[in-house]
């Protein structure tokens, strides 16, 4: 097996966009995630993985707390300005503000976590990091709860129902 087939099979499997933001104490960080998910409901566990390369490693290990935000197919232009270099990510102020415990929070987010960094646990060249849940925010106007955006084969998709098994689709 080499490395690229390997990526090459990875990138056929649809992921969920999601984007993490914390407090560094010398200001926000994010960076997008596409390996998230639900670890255990109770306690209300959840995870993702971050590059031991990446520019927002070292803000993760000192971040008591952070906000995982489950991007909606409208938000595409987030997933794309989070992927870029770190310095642009915060830049558009009017794209996010603080939650009263002082994590950066996107705004216009169908449904978002906030969760204590309950555990780090170093794997090959990542960190995967383990999430406790202690708040939710998901939008109840459907005009918000839109479809989540998906990463595909390098490419942000929106998902389509298949059909009924009743109408042979």
């Amino acid at each position: 097996m080499c490395a690229e087939d390997y990526r090459a099979a990875l990138r056929r499997h649809p992921a969920g966009v999601t984007i993490v933001t914390l407090d560094s104490g010398s200001g926000p960080v994010g960076f997008t995630a596409s390996s998230f998910s639900s670890v255990s409901l109770d306690p209300p566990l959840v995870s993702f993985n971050i590059a031991n390369t990446s520019s927002s490693i070292d803000a993760l290990h000192s971040a008591d707390s952070l906000v995982i935000h489950l991007l909606g197919e409208h938000q595409q232009h987030l997933a794309q300005r989070f992927s870029r270099s770190a310095d642009q990510r915060f830049t558009d102020v009017s794209l996010w503000a603080r939650l009263d415990t002082g994590e950066p929070v996107l705004h216009g987010t169908p449904s978002w976590l906030r969760v204590i960094v309950d555990q780090l646990i170093p794997v090959g060249d990542h960190t995967l990091v383990i999430g406790l849940v202690t708040r939710v925010h998901a939008e109840a106007d459907d005009d918000s709860a839109s479809a989540p955006l998906l990463y595909h084969e390098g490419r942000y998709y929106r998902p389509t129902p298949l059909g009924s098994a009743n109408n042979g689709n």
